[in-house]
């Protein structure tokens, strides 16, 4: 993939060498000195902006994304684990909390430590009220991700909106757009999302990773854990990182912070362009310890660019399978070279078998290019342009040959088998008329007991149904309602009158004063209620 976005520049004219008179050498120095006053005085006019210049102009170009997910409650393999994994992810509970599109799992330093996509953990156990299904739950969880067209388009991880039946996108000016997902590649782990903005958005420009080096300054913006719009600087740590994602992996390491709630959001370089995607740390804890990864610039263009074209990836293919040869594998050939791949599988019938490719050939050059390593291969094959010849040398039975294969396009229902979006379950959210908040009258002894001044009347909340949201806004028996909306109340009914007008005013929540029953600080406190479900 590397090849795709490899910067080209153009040549430049050849100098020519100045001979003659000395008065053409005088205005030739003239002239230099007149350049060098009018370059000085550009520099000063035109100088590179500063470092905190160029982040303050890069951050409204990248989003927080809040999703809702139904999940299966406590059910360890099916929920998200402590870290935020999606549902079946092999890393979901892993000590990093970041789980994901399959990245999971990847031991690393230790039985504890996971490498896993850096998604936000969750907000609550549940966001509204009840569903039909009581061992079902929606949880929250929170993601970044970045703007590549002024029209509304948002690229991120998949493992961010993975499952997700609500998306919002929260921009650096405090607006919210609901979002939905265009299309997505889980081998790749990205999404592509779309909001309708009522103006245009500023949007990131991509770099070039193939330049990309190590020890390269770089930038990593998005929402870790929620707290908000954030940016770390580092540097890059290495590169071509295979952390198990997929079988195309490619990372750049960095020890810029990437945290849970990075996930999808840009790894930036010293010129503000993107050259990665924040996708997944290494950590035996819930934070950062200065290993993160980014999904390569080029390579994430070159599958955006793809679902944007097409709805999927749409790769080359040639019908075959391969392997890295280790030194193990290399000794039992009895070959020196191990910067090579061993087909393990030909398909029949396809196009490397109708060029006469056979198990166990070594494939040491493509395209007259010795391929880092199977993942390189790999790589390559799958961005060839369908139609395209390729030349493979390859060693079988101690001789080297030439196979040339044309490639052509992956049937699409065997690639989407592994790499189309999965289908998002829809809860079926049944809010219950009184909240599910069972509720009494106060006499004045109890208003006494519970600290209520004299003359302040209020509700007392006996019983609060799990699951429910005002359970998940911490609502707990004990509790006082002094107010809904805009009146004070002192019976259940006065409260259930107040939640039927919020719902027939087409309100989707309703305000309630409560005093807590337990006070971290003094007095009450506002609550937003749900009352119905969005548009319902």
């Amino acid at each position: 993939m590397k090849a795709l976005f490899r910067a080209t520049c153009a040549s430049q004219p050849k100098a020519t060498p100045f001979g003659g008179s000395l008065q053409r050498r005088a205005l030739l120095a003239a002239a230099v000195m007149l350049a060098a006053s009018w370059a000085g005085s550009a520099l000063a006019d035109g100088a590179p902006p500063s470092r905190s210049e160029l982040i303050r102009n890069l951050l409204p170009t990248v989003v927080n994304i809040s999703v809702r997910k139904l999940e299966i409650a406590h059910n360890p393999d099916a929920g998200v684990a402590m870290a935020g994994a999606p549902a079946g992810s092999a890393g979901g509970g892993g000590a990093t909390g970041a789980g994901g599109a399959g990245a999971g799992g990847t031991g690393a330093a230790g039985a504890t430590t996971k490498v896993a996509p850096t998604n936000g953990i969750p907000a609550n156990p549940m966001e509204s009220g009840d569903i039909s299904d009581s061992s079902q739950e929606i949880k929250g969880y929170g993601g970044s991700g970045f703007i590549i067209d002024p029209s509304g388009l948002i690229v991120t991880n998949y493992h961010v909106v993975q499952d997700a039946f609500e998306i919002t996108v929260s921009f650096s000016d405090g607006t919210t757009l609901p979002a939905k997902t265009l299309s997505a590649a889980r081998l790749a782990d990205l999404a592509l999302l779309k909001v309708n903005p009522k103006r245009p958005l500023p949007a990131a420009h991509w770099g070039n990773s193939d330049m990309v080096g190590v020890g390269d300054e770089v930038f990593a913006a998005g929402d870790p854990f929620g707290v908000g719009l954030s940016v770390s600087a580092g540097i890059v740590s290495a590169l071509d990182r295979d952390i198990q994602n997929s079988p195309y992996d490619d990372y750049i390491q960095t020890d810029a912070t990437i945290n849970h709630g990075n996930s999808g959001g840009p790894l930036f370089n010293s010129q503000g362009q993107v050259i990665g995607v924040n996708s997944a740390i290494i950590s035996p804890t819930t934070g950062s310890i200065g290993l993160g990864f980014a999904l390569p610039s080029n390579d994430a263009r070159f599958v955006i660019n793809r679902l944007r074209t097409y709805g999927w990836v749409r790769p080359s293919w040639i019908g075959i399978k391969v392997q890295q040869v280790t030194p193990r594998i290399a000794e039992a050939l009895g070959m020196a070279q191990q910067n090579s791949s061993i087909v393990s599988w030909v398909l029949p019938d396809g196009p490397a078998e109708k060029a006469g490719m056979k198990i166990g050939d070594i494939i040491l050059r493509f395209d007259n290019q010795a391929p880092s390593d199977d993942r390189g291969l790999l790589r390559h094959l799958a961005t060839t342009p369908v139609g395209d010849k390729i030349a493979l040398l390859v060693r079988r039975d101690g001789a080297e040959r030439n196979v040339s294969i044309t490639t052509q396009l992956w049937p699409r229902n065997q690639w989407e088998a592994n790499d189309a979006p999965t289908k998002v379950a829809q809860p079926k959210i049944v809010i219950q008329r009184n909240l599910g908040l069972s509720l009494s009258t106060m006499d004045a002894e109890q208003s006494a007991k519970m600290g209520l001044q004299e003359g302040l009347h209020g509700v007392l909340v006996t019983k609060v149904t799990p699951y429910t949201d005002p359970a998940v806004q911490g609502m707990v028996d004990g509790d006082i309602i002094l107010r809904v909306q805009d009146k004070p109340v002192a019976t259940p009914e006065q409260v259930q009158t107040g939640i039927d007008a919020a719902r027939t005013d087409k309100r989707e929540f309703v305000m309630m004063l409560v005093l807590p029953k337990v006070r971290t600080v003094p007095g009450p406190r506002w609550r937003a209620l749900q009352v119905a479900t969005r548009g319902g």
